[in-house]
């Protein structure tokens, strides 16, 4: 039995250390697009807002999924409780930048209604729980503050998936424009569900003692 609470652990640390890395790796290839350097997929170029949203959207995305793992380390929180602070802040007005740029970017696709309804709803999805989680910091509502935060981050991580599903629809010669509209929402929802499943999980503990404190109370 204690081996296998070790393990839990060990394999958050694991999970978290392939997220860090992907979000960095798809980040620093992303603020190509704020710089114009390498090739640039021409049906993303061709977007009606491409200019000047693009470039804005992918500083924005960039610079939260550089930001975003790293708010969750705890060690960070406990002895630099400022860098916290600041780095969140930095993280919640790019993430704001880069939904509403998202949105604007979603409504000028030329991939279709699909994909327009499925990046639109994930910027507005974003929007909503970033500006929650900030909300609920500033009101010092921690444990809600961090819900809030594991959602946002959840959807943040949608560029990691964007990507990787591309490359898995072109290894499979599935045409982009087939490939993109299901894609707009397969990167986003199941990283929505589970976060909700983990945080039900998670706080199933704290029901139950609240439970029991009724219950003696009754």
């Amino acid at each position: 039995m204690n081996a296998v609470m070790q393990r839990v652990p060990a394999l958050g640390n694991v999970a978290w250390l392939i997220a860090t890395f992907a979000s960095v790796a798809v980040a620093a290839a992303s603020y190509r697009y704020v710089i114009g350097v390498g090739p640039m997929p021409p049906k993303i170029v061709a977007n009606a807002f491409a200019m000047p949203w693009l470039p804005l959207h992918a500083a924005a995305a960039a610079t939260a999924l550089l930001i975003g793992s790293f708010q969750f380390v705890g060690r960070l929180l406990r002895t630099r409780p400022a860098v916290h602070r600041w780095t969140g802040r930095v993280y919640a007005v790019a993430c704001l930048i880069g939904a509403v740029t998202g949105l604007a970017l979603a409504l000028g696709t030329t991939m279709g209604p699909v994909a327009m309804a499925g990046f639109g709803s994930l910027s507005a999805i974003w929007a909503v729980t970033i500006s929650y989680g900030w909300q609920r910091a500033r009101e010092r509502r921690f444990p809600d503050h961090r819900r809030w935060m594991i959602r946002s981050w959840a959807l943040t991580f949608a560029a990691v998936n964007l990507r990787v599903y591309l490359a898995i629809a072109g290894a499979l010669s599935i045409p982009f424009d087939v490939s993109y509209p299901i894609i707009s929402f397969l990167a986003w929802v199941p990283n929505l569900i589970l976060a909700e499943l983990y945080l039900a999980r998670s706080d199933r503990p704290r029901r139950e003692t609240r439970q029991v404190q009724l219950d003696q109370m009754g």
